[in-house]
């Protein structure tokens, strides 16, 4: 399970830097003031303040959704595979939507920056998976 918990965590880490990298290089941060403040919501607008509760909403249903169809009966490292593709949706959900973020208006950064801090609390670790799986 080392080795399998090796590479989910690279691949974690690598999400979550190429979103990062992406934010420093495509947002104007010249003033860390300007992270924290709130853009003028309209109603042409509102979709991209209330996409990032989507994406929390949706992501950890499928991620539940996943994890309750596999068989908790079979030893925790045989289920790592399922895991591994569980999370993987999550993450995907996650990144997709801080990257439609950064991209469709950039004054809603701080959303999209909610949505990576977040993405990175998401990191496995052993106990982590051990407990999901046991709690399915």
């Amino acid at each position: 399970m080392k080795e399998q918990l090796k590479t989910i965590q690279l691949i974690h880490l690598a999400l979550i830097l190429g979103v990062a990298f992406t934010y420093y290089f495509l947002s104007d941060l010249s003033s860390f003031n300007d992270l924290f403040t709130l853009p003028d919501i309209n109603s042409s607008t509102i979709y991209i303040a209330i996409l990032p509760m989507i994406a929390f909403i949706s992501g950890n249903i499928m991620f539940k959704s996943m994890l309750g169809k596999i068989d908790k009966k079979i030893k925790v490292e045989d289920n790592f595979g399922a895991y591994q593709t569980a999370s993987l949706v999550r993450w995907a959900i996650l990144e997709g939507t801080a990257f439609f973020i950064i991209t469709t208006n950039t004054d809603f950064i701080l959303f999209g920056v909610v949505l990576i801090i977040y993405l990175a609390l998401l990191r496995p670790s052993e106990s982590i998976i051990q407990n999901d799986l046991k709690n399915i």
